[in-house]
C-alpha cells in the first residue's frame, strides 16, 4: 500500500445560559426529590439495572453503547488485545446510559446529572419536522420563553454546550450517507428522546437530523452541532448554501452546569489525569499517524512495554477522546490545536501546505446503513478541513468528530470525499487513556470462531463472520456469494455501486447505471474498496443513489452522496 504521510514538525466556547434560578428544586440530583436520577425504585426509570452513581465525578462519561467488535469492513468476532483488531470499544465497558423519564417532558440522564427537554417537537404536533427547526436567533430566543413560562417547573434552562450535547450520543446507530437506507438506527436512543430523519416531504436529506448546541467556532460563523441521524459533530454555518439561515432542532438542558469543565493535572509522570472525569491520559501523542487496525496494534505493544508505568492503557472510545477537546482553542485563534497545552500535540502540514494538528483516531467503528464498519470515528484537533471552491478551507472545525477509512491510501483522495470534502487522512495519530471503563471478557468470541463453521456456542453476534456470513477470499469480487451478507461482505451484498477493480470492469453490463450519462470510472471508496462510480459534468448527469439517495457531482467529476 503506498502511504502519503501528513508530515510530522512538532473558542472560546460561547454559552447561552438563562442564568435563572431553579423554581422548583427538583432537578434529578436532588436526593430528596421523588423523581430522583438515582432513585432506584422510581417507575420511571429506565434502564433501571443500569443505574450508576456518578456524583463524585461530575463530567462522568457515558458510554459509547457499542456493542459488536468489527474488523477494516464488516463485524467479527471480538478477540484479545494480543491478537488483529483485539481492544476496541466494545470490549471495555463504560457507565451505561441510564435515564429517568418524569412524565412532565423532561428526561434527566442518571449519569451525568443533566436534565433535558425530551422532544424537539416545539409545536407539539406530534411529528418532528422542518416546522419544529428554529435558526440561531430563534434559538435563543426559545430559551428566553421556555424560562419566561417556567417550562416543567424549572427556570435555568439554557443551550446546551456540544459536550453536554455530545454526551446523548448513541453509536449503536448506523449511518445512511452511503446511501443505503437499509435498517437505519439514529444514534440517539429514540425509546426515550424524540428523533427524527430529515423532512424529505419538504425537500431535506434524510440525514439532516442536526440538533443545536450553543457552542460557536471561536474561528469562524460555525455553530457546532451533533447530528443524531449519521453520528458527528461538525462546525455548521449559521447561513446555509442557498443563503438563508440554516435552522437546527433543540434539546435543552438544565442542571450540573459543571458538566464538559475538565480539571486537568500534570502527574510529572508523562501522563495528565482529568479529575472530572477520572480519566487518565498520556501527555504526549504517537508522534505519527496509522492505520486503525495499527492503532489498536500499537496500544497493546505500549502496554507490553509497561509505557509510563502502566500496562493498562486502551486506545479511547470516540466519547472519552472527546472530553480533552478544549473549545476556547483553535488552529487560527491560538496558534494550537483544541487541546488544553498541558498536553503535547505533535505538529503537521495539512492538506493546504499549512501548519496544523492531527485527527486522532478512537476506538469506535463508525458504522454504516446496511452492515458496513469500514470507517472508524475520530476527533479533529487541528483544523477539520474540506475542500470546497477549489480550496481548502476549515469547514467543520477544530473540535469536530468525523469517521475515516480504517485503511487505503489517502493519496487517493487528494480533493477529500463528499459535497464538502471532507479531508481523508486513513493514517491518524494516537492518544492514549487509562481508567474509566473496564474489561468486558464476556463479549470475546469463542475461540473457534473463524473456522467457516457456525459451531457450537456461536452465533451470528458473537461470531458474524462464521455465523453471520463469511468475509472470505470471494469478498469483494462484486458477487454476492453463498454464505456472505450485507453485514459480513457489504462491498458485494449491499445495495450500492459495483466493486471493480480497473475502469475496464465497469464496462460489463450491469456495472454502470444506465441513468448514468457520462458513464463510470473505477475508484476508491471511503468503504475500503474500489467501486464502479458515475462521472458527471453537472449534477444532472447523477442517476439516483442506492435507495433513490440524490447524489450530486463533486470537484472531480463524479457522483457522490449530497450529504
Amino acid at each position: 500500500m503506498k502511504r502519503s504521510t501528513i508530515i510530522p514538525c512538532i473558542m472560546l466556547t460561547l454559552f447561552l445560559a438563562a442564568g435563572c434560578d431553579d423554581s422548583s428544586g427538583s432537578h434529578g440530583n436532588n436526593t430528596n426529590n421523588t423523581n430522583n436520577a438515582n432513585n432506584t425504585n422510581n417507575a420511571n426509570n429506565v434502564n433501571n439495572t443500569n443505574n450508576v452513581n456518578n456524583q463524585d465525578l461530575p463530567y462522568a462519561v457515558v458510554d459509547t453503547g457499542q456493542d459488536a467488535c468489527y474488523g477494516d469492513a464488516a463485524a467479527r468476532g471480538c478477540v484479545g488485545v494480543e491478537q488483529a483488531f483485539g481492544g476496541q470499544d466494545a470490549q471495555f465497558r463504560g457507565n451505561q446510559p441510564a435515564y429517568t423519564d418524569h412524565g412532565d417532558g423532561t428526561v434527566t440522564d442518571r449519569v451525568t446529572g443533566l436534565m433535558w427537554v425530551k422532544t424537539p417537537d416545539l409545536n407539539a404536533d406530534g411529528v418532528i419536522d422542518v416546522d419544529d427547526k428554529l435558526t440561531w436567533s430563534e434559538l435563543q430566543a426559545h430559551v428566553v420563553a421556555l424560562n419566561g413560562q417556567a417550562f416543567a417547573g424549572h427556570s435555568d434552562w439554557r443551550l446546551p454546550t456540544i459536550k453536554e450535547l455530545y454526551s446523548l450520543i448513541d453509536f449503536r446507530g448506523t449511518d445512511p450517507s452511503n446511501g443505503n437506507e437499509a435498517d437505519l438506527r439514529p444514534f440517539i436512543d429514540d425509546a426515550v428522546f424524540g428523533f427524527a430523519y430529515g423532512d424529505t416531504a419538504a425537500g431535506e436529506r434524510t440525514i439532516d437530523a442536526q440538533y443545536a448546541s450553543g457552542t460557536l467556532y471561536v474561528s469562524g460563523d460555525l455553530l457546532f452541532g451533533v447530528n443524531f441521524a449519521d453520528g458527528r459533530i461538525k462546525g455548521y454555518g449559521l447561513t446555509g448554501f442557498n443563503g438563508q439561515d440554516k435552522t437546527f432542532l433543540l434539546l435543552c438542558v438544565c442542571g450540573n452546569e459543571a458538566y464538559g469543565v475538565n480539571d486537568l493535572v500534570d502527574n510529572g509522570d508523562g501522563t495528565v489525569t482529568d479529575r472530572a472525569t477520572g480519566l487518565t491520559w498520556s501527555r504526549d501523542d504517537s508522534g505519527e499517524g496509522m492505520l486503525w487496525e495499527e492503532a489498536l496494534a500499537w496500544v497493546h505493544r505500549k502496554n507490553q512495554e509497561n509505557w509510563l508505568g502502566h500496562s493498562d492503557w486502551r486506545l479511547p472510545n470516540v466519547k472519552e477522546l472527546h472530553t480533552i477537546v478544549d473549545y476556547a482553542r483553535s488552529p487560527d485563534l491560538t496558534d494550537s490545536p483544541a487541546l488544553d497545552p498541558i498536553f503535547q500535540a505533535t505538529g503537521i502540514t495539512n492538506e493546504d501546505g499549512a501548519p496544523d494538528w492531527p485527527f486522532y483516531w478512537s476506538s469506535t467503528t463508525h458504522a454504516a446503513a446496511g452492515g458496513a464498519g469500514t470507517a472508524a470515528s475520530y476527533v479533529a484537533f487541528g483544523r477539520a478541513l474540506g475542500y470546497m471552491n477549489d480550496e481548502w478551507v476549515d469547514v467543520h472545525g477544530a473540535g469536530a468528530q468525523r469517521s475515516d477509512p480504517k485503511t487505503g491510501d489517502p493519496a487517493d483522495y487528494p480533493t477529500g470525499f463528499g459535497p464538502q470534502g471532507d479531508a481523508i487522512r486513513i493514517l491518524n495519530f494516537v492518544r492514549l487513556v487509562r481508567g474509566g471503563a473496564a474489561w468486558d471478557a464476556s463479549v470475546l468470541a469463542p475461540a473457534t470462531c473463524g473456522n467457516a463453521a457456525c459451531d457450537d456456542g456461536e452465533t451470528a453476534a458473537n461470531c458474524p463472520e462464521d455465523c453471520g456470513g463469511g468475509t472470505g477470499e470471494d469478498c469483494g469480487n462484486g458477487v454476492c456469494d453463498a454464505g456472505e451478507t450485507a453485514q459480513s461482505c457489504p462491498q458485494d451484498c449491499s445495495e450500492g455501486p459495483t466493486a471493480c477493480e480497473t475502469s475496464t470492469d465497469c464496462e460489463q453490463p450491469g456495472a454502470c447505471p444506465l441513468e448514468a450519462a457520462v458513464g463510470c470510472t473505477c475508484e476508491p471508496t471511503p468503504m475500503g474498496y474500489d467501486a464502479c462510480i458515475p462521472n458527471c459534468h453537472t449534477a444532472d448527469d447523477c442517476p439516483p443513489g442506492p435507495g433513490g439517495a440524490s447524489l450530486t457531482c463533486n470537484a472531480e467529476g463524479l457522483c457522490v452522496p449530497a450529504q
